[in-house]
């Protein structure tokens, strides 16, 4: 399957990498020109046959806002755009309905598996009409982990990110937890091999995952966090996903507290915010700051 892919970044550029590795055809274009085959947008829809798909993967807000608003323009009746960054859901119903109005198809994909996803596949949740979902099945079965799990058409138009959001707000608050508990354990006199003990517990412990897989190979490399700033960004899926609480009346109190704690860590050198970062960095890529600039 041919398809177009805007954003070469972190996981845009990886995600080329899988789908060309699975026998697809993929133009991608990015404002780099090093990482581009397209010199353009213009460009990269004429590389396209009909009927054209072109995935986004850009950030969200107005970045996305002006890369959809011009493909709007460039693209035909019976194409479609697939929005796989990380968009709000109440974005996506309106991009959804500005496109119909063109005859081109809208779907959203939220995507998890960082800087990972090359080797080990992207978990894809995505929103929109099973005519254009059907359509990109190739797309996503390419990207997908091996094996029976990893995607799902959770939904209409906005479900896709909608989920993503949700499996975001869980994942601030697993990793809430791990951080906390390192914490203890540095804390005390008693224990003075912290990094095992996180490392006894990668088998046989119903605590045991990838993230706490990840948050020894952080302490592997920096094992009592030392060169890191407890200071951790937030991506806005944990703010969005504590207002989507609020709006339905559902109570998140582990996942809203984990969300506080990210604001608390920009006040001072938070001990538990060392890993949440580390951890950030591991799957994710994201950046961190070092020690010697607090």
């Amino acid at each position: 399957m041919q398809i177009g892919l805007v954003g070469l970044g972190k996981m845009g550029g990886n995600m080329r990498d899988r789908l060309r590795n699975a026998g697809h055809t993929v133009i991608g274009y990015d404002t780099n020109p090093e990482k581009s085959d397209a010199d353009s947008l213009a460009d990269l829809v004429n590389q396209l046959e009909a009927p054209r798909t072109v995935w986004v993967m850009v950030p969200a807000g107005d970045p996305t806002q002006h890369v959809i608003d011009r493909l709007a323009d460039l693209l035909k009746p019976y194409d479609t755009v697939v929005d796989g960054g990380n968009s709000r859901w109440t974005d996506d119903e309106r991009h959804a309905e500005e496109l119909s109005k063109r005859g081109i198809g809208f779907v959203d994909a939220g995507v998890s598996g960082g800087v990972w996803g090359l080797k080990n596949g992207y978990a894809l949740m995505v929103g929109g009409e099973k005519e254009y979902v059907d359509r990109l099945q190739p797309i996503f079965e390419a990207l997908k982990p091996e094996g029976p799990y990893g995607y799902v058409h959770a939904g209409k138009v906005g479900a896709g990110h909608f989920a993503k959001m949700v499996h975001n707000g869980i994942e601030y608050a697993m990793m809430q937890a791990y951080a906390e508990g390192w914490e203890l354990l540095e804390a005390v006199d008693s224990v003075d091999n912290v990094r095992e003990v996180f490392r006894s517990w990668q088998d046989g412990t119903v605590i045991r995952s990838w993230l706490l897989d990840l948050a020894v190979n952080a302490l592997d490399e920096d094992e009592h966090l030392q060169e890191l700033r407890g200071y951790a960004q937030d991506s806005g899926e944990g703010r969005w996903t504590v207002e989507a609480a609020i709006d339905n009346s559902v109570p998140l109190p582990a996942i809203t507290a984990s969300l506080f704690s990210r604001f608390a860590s920009r006040q001072d050198d938070s001990p538990q915010m060392k890993m949440i970062a580390a951890l950030r960095n591991q799957f994710g890529g994201h950046a961190v700051e070092s020690a010697k600039k607090a």
